[in-house]
């Protein structure tokens, strides 16, 4: 049975986390780790913490931050934003990430996928995958923060990346992060029947019913933003809600 994970995302720009809608018109909305402390409190699975404005600027400022959380946060913690290179990789996990994802820099030279998976380990290489919809079952991979198009089609990608070791997939829809009316099962359905590898969906969820109907797409994780931060939902709500509406094994 699988075993269900709920992430929590914190998208941050310098020092302060971040919100916006489709990765654009971004709120300030504190520290960081002032919220990753209180999702650990809670329960939830892991924490992922992205830096949104890495790759525009070629650079990651993520690592104190990183350094810090893992003072008190005993949960899997993902890097993304700005991995550009096995030391970029290196200097993450020895931060105290667990894992790091990738997007833009896999996208520019894809063979960075197989060095980071045969150094670390498949299980530290995540793909971050932003995808925006081209007409129905057709997607677009955006890197840059959901700026630039790739011109690279989203199912193709993914089971590319999947076959150079990634071990998980990140995939976040931008038309509908941020927006809390619904994730994008169409495209969380076609990646999860694409790919081998776990799936962690990002973008659209605002209510438990949004959880259950990326759950029955075939998702292996949800990544929430908005109803965490803006504390529409709480971390033991969603797990007691999807353990007695699709009885999967969730993490307590």
């Amino acid at each position: 049975m699988k075993n269900l994970r709920f992430i929590a995302r914190l998208d941050v720009k310098g020092e302060h986390l971040v919100k916006g809608i489709q990765l654009e018109g971004l709120r300030k909305l504190g520290r960081p780790n002032d919220y990753a402390r209180r999702y650990f409190a809670e329960g939830i699975d892991e924490i992922l913490y992205i830096d949104i404005v890495a790759s525009l600027y070629e650079r990651n400022s993520l690592l104190p931050i990183i350094e810090r959380a893992t003072n008190d946060i005993f949960v899997p913690i993902t890097v993304g934003g700005g991995i550009r290179s096995l030391d970029d990789a290196r200097n993450a996990l020895e931060a105290g990430a667990d894992k790091v994802a990738i997007n833009t820099a896999a996208l520019r030279r894809p063979e960075l996928i197989s060095e980071i998976a045969e150094a670390f380990g498949s299980q530290c290489m995540v793909l971050g995958i932003e995808a925006k919809s081209k007409g129905p079952g057709q997607w677009e991979c955006y890197f840059d923060n959901g700026r630039e198009k790739s011109g690279r089609d989203v199912l193709d990608w993914a089971s590319e990346g999947a076959e150079r070791g990634a071990g998980e997939i990140l995939l976040t829809s931008v038309d509908r992060e941020g927006g809390q009316k619904g994730m994008d099962t169409d495209l969380i359905r076609a990646i999860c029947d694409t790919v081998p590898v776990p799936v962690i969906a990002s973008g659209g969820v605002g209510t438990h019913e949004h959880v259950a109907d990326a759950i029955g797409a075939g998702v292996d994780a949800i990544a929430m933003a908005h109803v965490l931060h803006y504390e529409k939902i709480g971390v033991a709500s969603i797990k007691e809600r999807a353990i007695s509406e699709t009885g999967l094994d969730i993490r307590a």
